[in-house]
């Protein structure tokens, strides 16, 4: 019989469908089961329709064979299968889709799931074959009909003989190479893990004759293979069944199982959306952070299906990066996918089911903070970095969905608060919110520039993570009251009589307090103040910069050269404060000396690193041994 040329252009486009569009050899089988699969729900679709169509739903199955000896994998169903004609169209022209025109000839009202609408997905089978055999016989007609390609060359088609109605497509798997080993097409448990990842959720079950090695004598040890028919996929999604049908234990072992976790979800979140675009989705919020959490290497996003078969393991597009930690699946029908499959094209819907789920989580985790604080405070602590950087990620565009979820110490309350509560035991007299930053919580508490807002009975936030101050920089305020940093310069706690003998006593000893600032080099201004309680000095910073900031950024691989802008502050009322002014006075040398100790103390107060920490131990030891 002389080979036929496909009638969609050439060997150039069905190159360019196998090498180009499928960038994954392992989802042909994939697409060969979808398309089994529309072929059963054509015929049991007919038999609701056509009297003369006699079909009992649970006959319907797809069987997989594989014969190691030929190469030879097989995939048949007992579906609707294909007249001659319909196998010239669907087959003998490339991109050309009977699923599809069979969905579009539907009415509104008809419901059937239809997974192959986009008609090249019979051919991703020759990125892993050399051959393809399918031989069918279609419930309207009497004559079974064999289509044989080896490729771009064409095709060739002839009547047969088949004993029953289906369809049978028959892959003489490649010889391995060195770029690939086809072989492991051939291996059982290859194709059950194939038909688990991506066709688990196929309404009809997928069969295979496999082997079980199982003991034929304890006493001797020996064991015989025993060959029995399984059904390879469990068929009905569990994000599929009504809530009240699953227990708690069924979705912890679906998520444990699923995303190879060794501790059930600290959450789970279901739902089902009809409208402009439907889906249901079935989401989890881990207990724990995966080991490669905050890792260039960890990958975000939710697995995706369409009709039940796993289009993308990953979908990124589907969760913003500050709820990157959560993990689960989204099935939807509405999506437009490209031919492959593989990819999404833009979408609206895509863009509409990926902001339902941003709201769902964020109100979820709202509900939780409310009503179980206690799951939400373990959430926190092992996600709450993330939800920070939402904060101040792209511009703190995103700062409104997150303000209320964020948390930070309360040296107050010594734990965990909200913004909102903060704010909402504010003193009357209190116009800002305070905040201090450093390393720990006892780090802070030692800060010399915390005991004037504590004096005052003021609750101070206490920054620890990298990302805080960052947060709060991108939030600005919250219900309108400014955050303030108690090392920040301009902090202003005192009194008008108090600023008034501040001012004069700076005023009256400008020229030391220049002497100090230029001896020193590195600072903006020295002066004296007032809110130190009992420590001689500090450093605060004036700008946006703060001092934790520099240190961020001084961590940084690539040296940003970002600077705060440090004041020195002296306690006034502090003895050191009379032995400034006596030195300068009387002894100009040692003035400097005290002048680089004290400038060295406020930096190690402020966790910042000495440059010349020989010279200043050299220096105290020379000043307190006179």
């Amino acid at each position: 019989m002389a080979k036929k040329e496909f009638k969609s252009e050439s060997k150039r486009l069905l190159d360019l469908m196998i090498n180009s569009i499928y960038t994954n050899k392992d989802i042909f089988l994939r697409e060969l089961v979808s398309n089994a699969s529309d072929a059963l729900d054509k015929l049991y679709y007919r038999s609701l329709t056509d009297k003369k169509v006699k079909i009992v739903r649970d006959d319907l199955e797809i069987n997989i064979s594989f014969n190691k000896d030929n190469r030879t994998l097989t995939i048949s169903d007992n579906g609707c299968g294909m007249t001659r004609e319909e196998l010239e169209t669907n087959l003998g022209t490339i991109a050309k889709s009977g699923s599809l025109a069979f969905k579009e000839n539907m009415t509104k009202d008809e419901k059937i799931d239809i997974i192959g609408q986009f008609g090249v997905g019979f051919y991703s089978a020759f990125m892993v074959s050399d051959k393809i055999t399918v031989t069918s016989l279609s419930i309207d007609s009497d004559d079974a009909y064999c289509f044989e390609s080896e490729g771009a060359d064409g095709y060739t088609i002839k009547k047969t003989s088949k004993s029953d109605v289906g369809t049978e497509i028959v892959l003489s798997i490649k010889e391995d190479c060195e770029e690939f080993e086809y072989s492991k097409y051939l291996e059982e448990y290859e194709i059950k893990n194939l038909i688990k990842k991506y066709s688990d959720y196929i309404s009809f079950p997928i069969k295979m004759e496999c082997t079980h090695h199982e003991l034929k004598d304890e006493k001797k040890q020996e064991y015989e293979d025993i060959k029995e028919i399984e059904t390879l996929n469990s068929m009905i999604p569990i994000w599929k069944k009504s809530k009240n049908d699953v227990k708690d234990e069924e979705y912890d072992n679906f998520y444990m199982d699923k995303f190879n976790d060794y501790d059930k979800p600290l959450k789970v979140i279901s739902s089902s959306v009809e409208g402009m675009c439907s889906y249901k989705s079935l989401l989890f919020i881990p207990t724990h952070a995966p080991y490669d959490f905050y890792t260039q290497d960890y990958e975000k996003g939710l697995a995706l299906y369409s009709n039940g078969v796993m289009i993308m393991e990953k979908c990124a597009d589907l969760l913003p990066d500050y709820f990157s930690f959560v993990k689960g699946v989204v099935d939807s029908e509405d999506l437009s996918l490209n031919i492959s499959r593989e990819l999404l094209q833009e979408s609206n819907n895509l863009k509409l089911i990926a902001k339902n789920i941003e709201s769902k989580i964020r109100k979820e985790l709202e509900k939780m903070l409310k009503d179980d604080r206690e799951s939400y405070m373990s959430f926190f602590k092992t996600f709450g970095v993330q939800l920070k950087y939402g904060v101040y990620n792209n511009y703190g565009v995103d700062k409104d969905k997150l303000k209320d979820l964020v948390m930070f110490y309360s040296s107050k309350h010594e734990r965990l608060i909200t913004l909102a509560e903060y704010v909402s035991e504010m003193k009357d007299n209190q116009e800002s919110i305070y905040y201090a930053s450093g390393a720990s919580v006892e780090k802070i508490n030692a800060l010399p520039q915390v005991e004037q807002v504590k004096d005052k009975e003021f609750d101070i936030l206490y920054l620890t993570d990298y990302v805080d101050e960052f947060c709060i920089t991108a939030l600005q305020d919250y219900e309108s009251k400014k955050f303030i940093n108690v090392s920040d310069g301009s902090l202003d706690l005192e009194t008008d009589d108090e600023k008034k003998e501040t001012e004069k006593v700076n005023k009256d000893n400008s020229d030391l307090l220049k002497a100090m600032c230029d001896k020193i080099g590195e600072v903006k201004e020295v002066r004296f103040s007032k809110k130190l309680k009992s420590h001689p000095v500090c450093l605060t910073t004036k700008g946006d910069v703060s001092i934790e900031m520099q240190k961020v950024f001084d961590a940084m691989p690539n040296e940003m050269g970002i600077k705060a802008e440090t004041i020195l502050e002296i306690n006034e009322k502090h003895p050191i404060a009379s032995k400034l002014k006596d030195l300068y006075k009387n002894s100009r040398e040692d003035f400097d000396k005290y002048t680089e100790i004290l400038y060295s103390e406020a930096r190690m107060i402020a966790g910042l690193p000495i440059e010349n920490p020989t010279e200043i131990s050299r220096l105290i030891c020379e000043v307190i041994s006179k």
